[in-house]
Parts: C-alpha cells; sequence; structure tokens
C-alpha cells in the first residue's frame, strides 16, 4: 500500500526534510517497497497549491530529495505509491490538485465504473486526468464541494456517504 505524510506547521513555514528524508521510516526509505511513484505537494504563501511528482520511487529520484532539502511551506502533504489501479505515469502519480486542494490516498476503492457514472452526472470526469480510483475520489469531492457552495465539510460528507 501506499504511503503518506502530511504535516501543518502552523503560520510559520518550515521544512519537511527530516520525516522525508533523514528519519528512521522516512518516506524515502519508504519508497523502496513504494517505487510506483512520489510527490511533495505545497500551498504557496498566496494559498496556491503546488505539487511537483515523478512516475518513479522516491528514493531514485533527485527531485525529490532536492524538494524535500529546500521546499518551505506551512503545509505539506507527500505521497509514494505502490500502485493498484493505474499504470506508472505522472497522471497517476499522487498527490492532485483540483480546485485549491491537495489530495493523496492510501487504499482501494471497488465500484469504479460506478464511481465514473456518478461524476459524468455530476459532470467532473473532466478533472480524471489518470485511471487511479484516488483521483476519482478527488474528482467526486470536488464535484460535491461545489454542489454545496464551497463548504468543505459538506461536500466531504455527500462524497463519502456515496462512497460507502
Amino acid at each position: 500500500m501506499c504511503r503518506l505524510f502530511g504535516m501543518h506547521a502552523g503560520r510559520t513555514p518550515a521544512k519537511a526534510s527530516f520525516w522525508l528524508l533523514q528519519a528512521p521510516n522516512s518516506l524515502s526509505l519508504q519508497s523502496h517497497n513504494e517505487p510506483d511513484g512520489t510527490g511533495i505537494g505545497v500551498f504557496d504563501r498566496d494559498g496556491s497549491p503546488a505539487v511537483s511528482k515523478q512516475p518513479i520511487s522516491a528514493w531514485r529520484d533527485r527531485d525529490f530529495a532536492i524538494e524535500a532539502k529546500h521546499l518551505q511551506s506551512t503545509t505539506f502533504l507527500a505521497h509514494v505509491r505502490f500502485a493498484s489501479t493505474g499504470g506508472h505515469t505522472i497522471e497517476n502519480t499522487h498527490p492532485f490538485s483540483q480546485d485549491g486542494r491537495l489530495l493523496a490516498h492510501n487504499g482501494v476503492l471497488g465500484g469504479l465504473e460506478a464511481l465514473e457514472d456518478r461524476l459524468a452526472e455530476l459532470g467532473v470526469l473532466e478533472l480524471v486526468l489518470g485511471q487511479t480510483d484516488s483521483e476519482r475520489m478527488f474528482a467526486l469531492i470536488t464535484a460535491e464541494i461545489r454542489g454545496a457552495a464551497g463548504d468543505v465539510a459538506e461536500g466531504l460528507s455527500k462524497a463519502l456517504t456515496w462512497i460507502a
């Protein structure tokens, strides 16, 4: 299964290099068993998400090491992938960015055909660029938040209720 790292540092930008590269169970070390992609998402000073990702293992990705050492943000979302759905492509690598939010997911969703039908019904199938269940789940969350006039809690509740 994939591995995730999330950190919110409050109002002062921080670095996450220890947890991503040096900790005894860092994402870089975990990527030896999760070799199918790596990504880091942060929010810029203006609150816009920025994502860097590659469909290779973090321990082999020089960009991951450079970014892990130098990126500063108040919020980090990093992911190392063990592919269960979708090939080893940039489009299938986490985290994903939609409507100013980031998502990375660990696990497997079934019923992808029904989920795609729901996304088409909601008019958001174009948000899905790859083949992963995770990105489809994120598109559903995004659609439900839009349908709730931006209310994140309501949108999440509706999306997760539908998935359940």
